[in-house]
């Protein structure tokens, strides 16, 4: 398959991240929506990170590496992965920076936002990487990856757009950076393919898959299911996590 086609199918699954974010400024949220979309954008990320990033690299480190090596492996990018969202949360300024004084609930929400946009930048450019590489060795099955991962950046988009249309009142802004989030994708296939492509080994994509999964983990569980509960609605944000983790399990066995 021609680059420029693969670079295609690249650019339009990741921009599928802009159909969630279409979705998501269809209707206001109030303050039980926003809950469920903190739940549900934690679900997504904890999910993926977990469900499939982690598994995929555990099943090249098997083979690197005895059974305890492999797991000292993952565990220890995993949580440095961990650490560097940590160290990345506290740059972030406070609530008040964000929204001005007296909006504290707009103030979590954008920086809860902002938080989860960055996360998915970085998983998206590996993902972008992946379809591009597929693509070029396999055009059927190139086809079908990008399609599948279409399908689960849907849910990626809304997870960044809700808090942010909560937050800005802006539709444009919120379905905005949902497109933006999605062009990670593209642009990780355009530098692996242009800068990156001597340098790319199994073992440095692996390695920062894990990297990320622990960056995504940790916005997911210190930051989006704090800041739903804060809402006082752990409801809806129990319930949002739920719906997020089902949807991105069907989007992982899709791309089974």
């Amino acid at each position: 398959m021609r680059f420029g086609l693969v670079l295609l199918i690249t650019t339009l699954a990741g921009l599928s991240t802009g159909v969630g974010g279409i979705l998501a400024v269809l209707v206001k949220p109030g303050d039980r929506l926003l809950a469920g979309a903190m739940g549900f954008a934690a679900g997504v990320m904890i999910t993926v990170s977990l469900a499939d990033l982690c598994p995929g690299a555990a099943g090249y480190y098997l083979k690197a590496f005895s059974p305890l090596g492999a797991g000292a492996a993952l565990a220890s990018l995993f949580a440095m992965g961990m650490l560097l969202a940590a160290l990345l949360e506290r740059c972030l300024p406070e609530e008040a920076a964000f929204a001005g004084a007296g909006e504290g609930k707009r103030g979590m929400a954008l920086r809860s936002a902002v938080a989860t946009g960055l996360a998915l930048l970085l998983h998206n450019l590996p993902e972008g990487i992946l379809t591009l590489f597929t693509g070029a060795a396999d055009p059927h099955l190139g086809a079908r990856t990008a399609l599948a991962i279409a399908m689960h950046n849907i849910p990626e988009g809304l997870a960044v757009s809700v808090p942010l249309f909560y937050a800005t009142q802006s539709r444009a802004k919120a379905a905005g950076a949902a497109f933006a989030s999605g062009l990670a994708e593209p642009l990780g296939a355009v530098l692996a393919w242009g800068l990156l492509h001597e340098a790319l080994s199994p073992s440095f994509l692996n390695g920062m898959t894990v990297v990320v999964a622990g960056i995504m983990t940790w916005v997911g569980a210190a930051q989006l299911l704090p800041a739903g509960w804060a809402f006082g609605r752990p409801g809806c944000t129990s319930f949002g996590f739920g719906v997020g983790s089902a949807f991105m399990l069907l989007g992982i066995a899709a791309l089974q």
